[in-house]
């Protein structure tokens, strides 16, 4: 129930009518817009990307169809790539520092056949945090040159 308050909130759906007794009563439509709604967030639709697609469909009464689900499903579909190009990347490193043994963070970053990408990652001049020793407060290790 709080999803559906919520997407009522969101302006996804529209508040129902109520009972005398105050119990909400949602028209039949109600479930295919969940689907709808449910379906592209699986297909990983933000919900103010739902919202707005679902205001393009809207806004159309009998306009010619619009391309931009189709502009954003493409959008969509090379972050998803991108992500799977990445998720790929870091199960194959899993992999190698499986094989390869690798116990001890330390040790393994310090031998030439370490397959945790560690010395890609920084190079000696460029460290997150900006200055030597400094330490982020939102972080417990100490960043910085080094």
């Amino acid at each position: 129930m709080e999803t559906l308050r919520y997407y009522e909130r969101r302006g996804l759906l529209e508040r129902p009518e109520r009972t005398l007794g105050g119990h909400r009563v949602y028209p039949s439509e109600a479930v295919t817009l969940l689907r709808i709604i449910k379906t592209a967030q699986r297909l990983g639709f933000s919900l103010t990307e739902v919202g707005e697609l679902l205001d393009v469909a809207t806004r159309r009464h009998g306009q010619r169809r619009s391309t931009e689900l189709q502009t954003r499903a493409k959008t969509k579909l090379v972050e998803v790539e991108q992500k799977i190009t990445e998720l790929t990347t870091i199960r194959n490193t899993l992999l190698e520092a499986i094989s390869g043994e690798c116990v001890d963070l330390l040790d393994c970053a310090n031998t030439p056949t370490c397959p945790l990408p560690i010395s890609e990652l920084f190079t000696a001049e460029q460290v997150p945090g900006g200055h030597p020793g400094h330490r982020d407060k939102h972080r417990d290790d100490v960043t910085g040159t080094y």
